[in-house]
C-alpha cells in the first residue's frame, strides 16, 4: 500500500531537487520583483531553463507573473507561508539576518 503523503505533488524535494531552481528563488526572495532579463543575469542561467523553472515555481505558487505589455515581472508570493518560510530558511542559512 501507498502512502498517501509520498503521493502529494508538493514535496521539498522537488523544490530543492535543482540547483537552478533554488538560484532563481533565491534571486526573488532577496529582489522580491525582476524581469526574466534580472533572473537571467544573477543566475547566469540560460534563457529556456529560467522559463521552465518559472513555470515550475508559478505552478507550486510560491511566485507570480505580471505582464505590463510586452515586459514580464516575476514576484516572489512573500504572502505565501512556504516562500516566507524558504526566504527565512536563505536569511538563517547564509547569516543575512
Amino acid at each position: 500500500m501507498i502512502n498517501n503523503k509520498l503521493e502529494k505533488k508538493d514535496l521539498i524535494e522537488d523544490l530543492l531537487g535543482s540547483r537552478a531552481r533554488v538560484k532563481i528563488l533565491k534571486a526573488l526572495a532577496r529582489d522580491d520583483e525582476l524581469t526574466i532579463s534580472l533572473i537571467i543575469r544573477k543566475t547566469r542561467l540560460n534563457y529556456s531553463c529560467v522559463l521552465k523553472h518559472l513555470n515550475f515555481l508559478k505552478l507550486h505558487n510560491l511566485i507570480q507573473e505580471k505582464k505590463f505589455g510586452r515586459i514580464k515581472i516575476f514576484r516572489y508570493k512573500s504572502e505565501n507561508m512556504k516562500a516566507r518560510s524558504f526566504r527565512n530558511f536563505i536569511e538563517i542559512w547564509e547569516g543575512n539576518y
